[in-house]
């Protein structure tokens, strides 16, 4: 079951949230509950994950390591 809260913030600030959302095709609301979800300890969804995998694909290993180069220190 959903329950309503009320934030305060100032009205500037809400507004450029509500632009960006919209930019992002997501809603304030939609926002709050997966912050609320991820400050609470869920854990994260597997679209999350993906979006963090594609954020960082540009890291390259440079190719496989051998046991020996892998516990270099």
């Amino acid at each position: 079951m959903l329950r309503n809260i009320t934030l305060s913030a100032e009205e500037s600030l809400i507004k450029q949230a509500r632009q960006q959302a919209a930019n992002d095709q997501t809603t304030l609301n939609k926002l709050f509950r997966k912050w609320l979800a991820r400050y609470s300890g869920k854990t994260t969804s597997l679209s999350e994950y993906n979006k963090i995998m594609s954020r960082l694909s540009y890291a390259k290993t440079g190719g496989k390591f051998s046991r020996e180069e892998m516990n270099e220190r």
